[in-house]
């Protein structure tokens, strides 16, 4: 807590502003009130105007105290979200997030910052890019905001997610003009429009600014009629384009302009403009309308320059630098202005958005009872990993009615049309022959960015979620499920693990090819082990897998992958014995004795195959064989490889190195995986005995999954030979 005035930290002041003495002596929104009672009341337009300064100020101010961080893109929207705030609607959500500086200047303004020991102007920009502070881009901490942000075209599955499970709020999000052209932000929008057409509660604020990071924005040689078609085009039926060169009277060149530069006067008509503006778009768009809100503004409006030249700072661009300092005066408020300001946001929607934003509460969820887990016979009939997983998922969506499942329209391809028949396809048309309906639960977005974008999104916002892809083209989804994850690690709340089933794998699809054989995707996983919250899982059958998902859905705050093939493969192994290997790492499949041991710890099932063959051949001549399946590698790292201690629902559990002897000791230590060999990381640092690896190399069109194995050294008679020649 400190004693000092919010505003300390601020260099400049104004000691009287225009019209103040006339609408700015009382908030606009009054004492418990939620917002203004009216766009066009002329004290509410005033002191929208000066909010949009104010978050202006500060968005420079916060980025030249670090002489770093970007100021243009969000000086070119402030009026509009200073609109929203003082209507009431504070749930905000960016595709963008280099407008992260004037986003924490939004709920700094409300208060919320206070929450993370921000109480000052000076705070702010001493926590800005530093450890624990306020990160260069929006992450998972930060007090009353609702989504991550780095990479463009994901923070509209955000919006969207928190349409579906809040139908009366208002889910805003900027997008910028220069990622506009980012893959599936329109598709994501078309699919979800198509199947939750009742969900129009998201609004998308397109930052029609003119200039992406260092250029025009591609779109920037639109013109008006041009860009609302294309809108048109892509299905939304309310579009409302704000062009703040309609009431340009300082005679600027170009299409984009700087409303900052107005005369005061048609400053506040502008401000009134889109204070109407997005009015009428929130209350469309909660009415049940697809709407878009554009505000054709220039890049900059209001800070130390225009274009790309203030999308960021360079050292040197410091609070005492000629044009900072001049930018800085120029948009100086009064300290009454400040502190009315300050009374607007924290009043608006109900509290500071620390208190009343959605994601600042756990979203109830219902209890899922009993699994119907059906445990199969070791050694007994081949059954289909992916089905027996399907049964339970179908368990779970009907317990839950806000679960979804997400898939780029192959469930059935996948061994998991129970999933199809159980829950139906979403899609507004009824068809018993496919199984779809409108009130399915099954999310099929040809597009893996959509697929993983709202199972992901739903999960960070706290609801179940399940996201299934085939292994090879999950690589296109996971920019967001990285995204959230991290965010997750970081999440000042629990919410249920992001969790996904990737089926057939690169040694499943030989008769496609390359095309359909990217298991590289287990690299990443295998890195992102690292982060502290996410865990890899690779059961080894189709009991393994049920109870890899059973313990998926009871953990918090983390990414689970689950990988296994959608083949009839033998049964190796009970519950019990997967509930184990999900604490230890691994289980014995097999052991036998000999004159020497050698150690096969294997990722995957499919590749038990060759691995059983060469057992078989290493034990004729006497060496004795330890078969382990490794279904939860992230188990095997030490734990200081691992960052978990600062994860949200921190999760330390690591196999010992008494632990790691029984599962790994032998004279030989043999690495084997039919994906990539990053995941087996753990198991070879910790060994000292000599060692070897068998991975994935390339993919080849084959006849079988054995001649790819082969392909690739994948051979029973190649794991013997190495074998034999470690010993």
């Amino acid at each position: 807590m400190t004693t000092s005035p919010f505003y300390q930290g601020i260099q400049y002041f104004k000691e009287d502003l225009p019209h103040f003495t006339e609408y700015g002596t009382e908030s606009a929104i009054a004492p418990n009130q939620t917002a203004i009672t009216s766009p066009t009341d002329k004290k509410a337009v005033y002191q929208t105007l000066l909010a949009a300064d104010a978050l202006r100020y500060l968005t420079l101010h916060t980025t030249a105290t670090k002489q770093s961080g970007h100021p243009g893109g969000f000086a070119s929207i402030a009026d509009a979200i200073a609109a929203l705030v003082m209507l009431g609607h504070k749930n905000l959500i960016t595709e963008v997030g280099h407008h992260a500086p004037g986003f924490y200047s939004t709920v700094f303004l409300d208060q919320s910052l206070e929450k993370m020991g921000i109480y000052t102007v000076e705070d702010m920009g001493n926590r800005f890019r530093e450890m624990h502070g306020l990160l260069g881009h929006l992450s998972g901490q930060i007090p009353g905001l609702l989504n991550p942000a780095g990479p463009l075209g994901q923070g509209q599955h955000f919006a969207m997610a928190g349409a579906k499970l809040h139908p009366n709020t208002l889910f805003p999000v900027t997008i910028g003009d220069g990622g506009l052209g980012e893959p599936y932000i329109m598709s994501s929008f078309g699919h979800f429009n198509t199947a939750y057409p009742q969900a129009t509660n998201f609004l998308p604020i397109l930052v029609w600014n003119g200039y992406s990071q260092e250029h025009h924005s591609m779109v920037s040689t639109k013109t008006n009629e041009e860009m609302i078609a294309y809108w048109e085009g892509n299905g939304f039926k309310e579009i409302i384009l704000v062009n703040a060169k309609d009431y340009d009277d300082s005679n600027q060149s170009g299409e984009y302009v700087d409303s900052t530069k107005f005369s005061f006067a048609k400053r506040l008509e502008f401000t009134q403009a889109i204070l109407e503006a997005t009015d009428r778009a929130a209350k469309s768009a909660l009415g049940g309308t697809l709407t878009v809100l554009i505000v054709k503004q220039l890049k900059g409006a209001g800070v130390h320059k225009t274009g790309s030249k203030s999308h960021n700072l360079y050292p040197g661009d410091s609070l005492d630098k000629d044009y900072i300092v001049s930018a800085l005066q120029e948009r100086a408020l009064s300290k009454e202005a400040w502190e009315l300001v300050r009374s607007n946001f924290a009043r608006a929607n109900g509290g500071p958005n620390v208190e009343v934003a959605v994601t600042e509460k756990e979203l109830p969820l219902p209890d899922l009872g009993t699994l119907p887990l059906t445990e199969y016979a070791v050694g007994g009939d081949k059954k289909v990993s992916t089905t027996a997983m399907g049964e339970l998922v179908v368990h779970v969506g009907k317990q839950d009615p806000n679960f979804i499942v997400t898939n780029a329209d192959g469930n059935a391809a996948s061994g998991i049309n129970n999933i199809n028949i159980g829950l139906k396809i979403l899609h507004p048309t009824t068809d018993e022959t496919y199984f779809q309906q409108p009130q399915g639960q099954v999310y099929e977005p040809l597009s893996e960015d959509a697929c993983a974008g709202l199972a992901v999104a739903q999960a960070l916002f706290g609801a179940r979620s399940l996201w299934c892809s085939y292994e090879s083209f999950a690589i296109n989804g996971l920019p967001i499920w990285q995204t959230v994850t991290q965010a997750m690690a970081e999440l000042r709340r629990e919410t249920p693990s992001t969790i996904t089933l990737f089926t057939a794998g690169a040694l499943e699809q030989g008769r496609n090819g390359w095309t359909h054989q990217r298991p590289e995707i287990e690299n990443y996983f295998a890195g992102m082990m690292r982060n502290g919250n996410v865990f890899p899982l690779f059961p080894c059958d189709a009991n393994s897998t049920q109870a890899c998902y059973e313990w998926a859905l009871g953990t918090k705050n983390k990414g689970v992958t689950i990988t296994v093939s959608k083949s009839p493969l033998p049964i190796h192994t009970t519950f019990d014995q997967t509930r184990e290997a999900l604490f230890k790492g691994g289980v014995i499949l097999h052991e036998s004795e000999g004159s020497k041991k050698v150690v096969f710890a294997v990722i995957g099932d499919m590749t038990l195959i060759p691995v059983f063959e060469a057992a078989k051949a290493l034990e004729a001549e006497g060496i004795g064989v330890r078969i382990v399946s490794v279904i939860n590698p992230r188990r095997l790292y030490r734990p200081t490889d691992v960052a978990w201690e600062t994860c949200t629902a921190k999760d330390g559990n690591f196999l010992d190195d008494a632990g790691f002897e029984v599962l790994f000791g032998g004279d030989a230590l043999i690495g084997v995986t039919g994906g990539t060999s990053g995941m087996l990381e753990p198991i070879m640092l910790r060994s000292n005995v000599k060692r070897d690896t068998f991975a994935w190399k390339r993919g080849e069109t084959t006849a079988s999954a054995g001649e790819l194995m082969a392909f690739n050294g994948l051979t029973a008679e190649a794991l013997t030979a190495r074998a034999k020649g470690l010993l």
